[in-house]
């Protein structure tokens, strides 16, 4: 984590509510997915959110991951460092990457998400965002469980003829209403006075 004094009030109750959300279990399925998309050589975090936090802190496994699910690696230069603005330009390549590979901006985190350890959470989504991606796009490079992650609505387009869509024209959505169903036959007119029957 930065260099950070405590923080206290509405500060710390939000980020204690950002705390909350990150979900050690997803941790555990993501780890072992990015393990088996780029290999044993990105190696193991130490369990725990410090351990994940510093395992992708550099960018490097996170480089890995996102040349893994494409054939034209888009991070050409992956190297490890030790200067803390290497780390985040490489981190910010990441996301660079995954948001040409087909991420969603709402979905990518920001970098001090991860360097800083803001909202760890946010990183679990995103990768989770980019897994869901990979098992959508269904091009050969996923490696892993696919069951692990949803897949993403895919369009669904149809074209009609003219001849069809002048047709649809006279049809009476169910919207409008029916006039088929109800009707009042059997039932008592207006006006007539309610019958009381003595015993």
């Amino acid at each position: 984590m930065a260099n950070k004094g405590p923080s206290y009030g509405l500060s710390r109750q939000l980020q204690d509510k950002i705390e909350q959300k990150y979900d050690p279990e997803l941790e555990e399925r993501l780890v072992e997915w990015i393990t088996a998309q780029c290999g044993p050589a990105v190696g193991r975090p130490e369990p725990g959110k410090l351990g994940f936090q510093t395992w992708l802190r550099d960018g490097c496994v996170l480089c890995e991951l996102i040349n893994s699910l494409s054939g034209d690696r888009p991070v050409k230069k992956i190297q490890s460092s030790s200067m803390a603005f290497k780390q985040m330009e490489q981190v910010s390549q990441f996301l660079t990457a995954a948001e040409r590979y087909g991420l969603v901006k709402t979905d990518i985190f920001q970098t001090v998400d991860l360097w800083e350890g803001k909202d760890l959470a946010a990183v679990q989504r995103t990768l989770l965002a980019l897994g869901s991606i990979a098992v959508t796009k269904d091009d050969g490079f996923f490696r892993g469980d696919p069951n692990c992650f949803f897949k993403k609505a895919q369009e669904n387009r149809r074209d009609f003829s003219d001849e069809q869509l002048k047709e649809g024209k006279h049809v009476i959505g169910l919207q409008m209403g029916s006039n088929k169903g109800a009707s009042q036959a059997g039932s008592s007119g207006y006006g007539r006075p309610r019958q009381i029957i003595n015993p």
